[in-house]
């Protein structure tokens, strides 16, 4: 019990060293995350027919700059679906004690040092293979963990 209350409190005093995530969408004055609509909702753990939604859509528009959430390495390219497609593109972004995948983005690198706020590609656009979705991001921690609070 001890062990785990003390990796618990580590945890959050790392979260609180690393600060808020900054706003990833140019345009946006916040990390929204997407609502509703005909393709399922965008909030962690929603429904998606037989699974569970293992990230969040944060509302990003196609062909807007998207921002590095915080200071770190990209460790390379992700990518979310086996076949290709419009929006088959991203990256995986470690540091602060995070690890996250960024989907629907063409990233300006693929690997090498960014600073929280500067730009990290642009986003694609999802409704090219999802007609009538609202436009967005896809963020998921590496642990599959729940990212929204850091937002």
């Amino acid at each position: 019990m001890f062990s785990t209350q003390v990796l618990l409190l580590a945890a959050l005093i790392s979260t609180a060293l690393a600060g808020q995530w900054a706003t990833m969408c140019a345009g946006k004055s916040s990390n929204e995350i997407r609502t509703c609509d005909s393709h399922g909702c965008g909030a962690y753990s929603a429904q998606r027919n037989q699974r569970s939604h293992q990230g969040v859509d944060v509302l990003c528009s196609g062909g807007s700059t998207v921002y590095a959430p915080f200071t770190g390495m990209i460790m390379g390219q992700e990518k979310p679906y086996k076949n290709k497609n419009a929006i088959n593109n991203g990256i995986r972004l470690s540091g602060r004690g995070f690890c996250v995948k960024i989907f629907y983005i063409k990233p300006v690198k693929y690997k090498g040092s960014i600073k929280k706020g500067e730009k990290l590609g642009t986003a694609l656009p999802v409704q090219k293979v999802y007609p009538g979705i609202q436009p967005h991001i896809h963020l998921e921690n590496c642990d599959l963990s729940d990212p929204t609070a850091h937002l």
